[in-house]
């Protein structure tokens, strides 16, 4: 009973041959093996045909057929009235010849066809060897990427050997894993930084509101002084709240893009500051050149007033801003320069990055969030701009931000000086 049930696996087995997964390992052997048989079969074929031909022609040179009846001269004796001449064979020696030729033609192509498949066969299997060992690196690439998580983007491929595209290849998954580490860094510090700063307005809102409570003597007034400043902690935490969705837009990226003048629309931005500024004793000297820019608008005059209100804010009593608009070298260009604190150029980066702020801004700026530049690098970087920051010597920054410029119709240029 149980031989039957074995023979009857193997019949099942015998059944459904295992086939070999189609590999690129297997497809490459098979492509050099074909490439060898398709080449071998026609250099056959041309050997074939050239040696065919030149036992043909030579035999048609050295003997013709001598003609019915013919006699056959003596050997040693010319024929009467000539010095010299070609031997005439006769009929049956002529296919002897040719019999000949034809078993030598018949055996070459027998050998030939013989040593073609040996050589076919052994050209699958150093095809194989060699496929094996061209994809070694790749299966090294295949294993250490699955092993790759979230927790270890630290690991690298760092092939080594020729400068070949699997080279490539390694080096641009160590180049994404790379991106990839830096994006959950700063992607785990924003949950972290976001936390922290979300927490602060709701613990000032509970500890205001538990003092005012468990206070027996407290007045209308100082219930009102209270319930202001935890509607002031509210408002506070609304700004963080619609700061951290413009910055989680602007890396989002941008799915549409309308044309628009940057001049135009720095100078509304502008003019809606111009209160502020005549309040802290600034001056803002501003000139506009045609710029046009292709993106969103919106998320544009966010970059734009959050570099302005930087400007304002981090400046000195009297002052002075400096905010011009144009088109360098085919790229609508924004430039904003003020005076104010000195910035090392060690910490300029830094100050574009979120929850950031320049020395004692914390103290001297409470209400401020620490995101308006992370707020501009993630906008331009959605608009495909650069953004150049420099410390100026006297103290403050100049930033210049340059957009992909976009053919927008414009009147012509104009200038105005405020």
């Amino acid at each position: 009973m149980a031989s039957l049930s074995a023979l009857t696996r193997l019949a099942g087995r015998l059944a459904r041959p295992h086939l070999p997964r189609r590999t690129v390992r297997l497809r490459l052997t098979l492509l050099y093996g074909g490439l060898f048989l398709i080449s071998g079969t026609v250099l056959l074929a041309i050997t074939y045909a050239l040696v065919r031909n030149a036992l043909t022609g030579r035999m048609a040179k050295s003997f013709i057929p001598a003609p019915h009846h013919t006699p056959v001269p003596s050997p040693g004796m010319p024929p009467p009235g000539q010095s010299r001449t070609v031997q005439l064979l006769p009929a049956e020696l002529q296919q002897a010849l040719q019999r000949q030729t034809a078993a030598m033609l018949d055996q070459l192509l027998i050998n030939s066809a013989i040593a073609l498949a040996l050589m076919a066969v052994i050209s699958v299997v150093l095809g194989w060897i060699i496929a094996g060992r061209i994809l070694s690196r790749l299966r090294t690439i295949i294993a250490a990427t699955e092993e790759i998580s979230a927790t270890d983007l630290h690991r690298r491929l760092a092939l080594d050997g020729p400068a070949d595209e699997l080279k490539a290849l390694g080096d641009t998954i160590d180049a994404l894993l790379t991106r990839l580490e830096a994006s959950f860094q700063a992607q785990r510090q924003f949950v972290a930084n976001a936390s922290h700063e979300l927490r602060t307005p709701l613990t000032r809102q509970r500890a205001l509101g538990q003092v005012v409570l468990s206070d027996p003597t407290a007045t209308v007034q100082s219930l009102r002084e209270a319930h202001e400043q935890i509607l002031a902690a509210g408002a506070h935490q609304e700004r963080l709240i619609e700061a951290l969705l413009t910055l989680t837009r602007g890396h989002a990226g941008l799915d549409v893009r309308h044309p628009f003048d940057l001049a135009q629309l720095t100078e509304e931005v502008v003019h809606s500051r111009s209160a502020e500024a005549g309040r802290r004793g600034v001056t803002i000297h501003a000139s506009y050149d045609v710029a046009p820019v292709s993106g969103h608008r919106p998320l544009a005059e966010r970059l734009i007033a959050n570099l302005v209100d930087n400007a304002l804010c981090y400046n000195t009593s009297p002052g002075w801003v400096r905010v011009e608009t144009g088109t360098v070298q085919g790229h609508a260009v924004f430039t904003i320069s003020n005076p104010g604190p000195v910035v090392a150029q060690d910490t300029v980066e830094r100050l574009f990055q979120t929850f950031q702020r320049h020395g004692t801004a914390r103290a001297t700026r409470p209400d401020g969030l620490g995101l308006g530049l992370s707020i501009v690098q993630a906008i331009a970087t959605a608009h495909d701009a650069t953004i150049t920051a420099s410390p100026r010597t006297e103290g403050g920054l100049t930033v210049t931000v340059t957009f992909p410029s976009r053919p927008v119709p414009r009147p012509p240029a104009r200038r105005h000086r405020r």
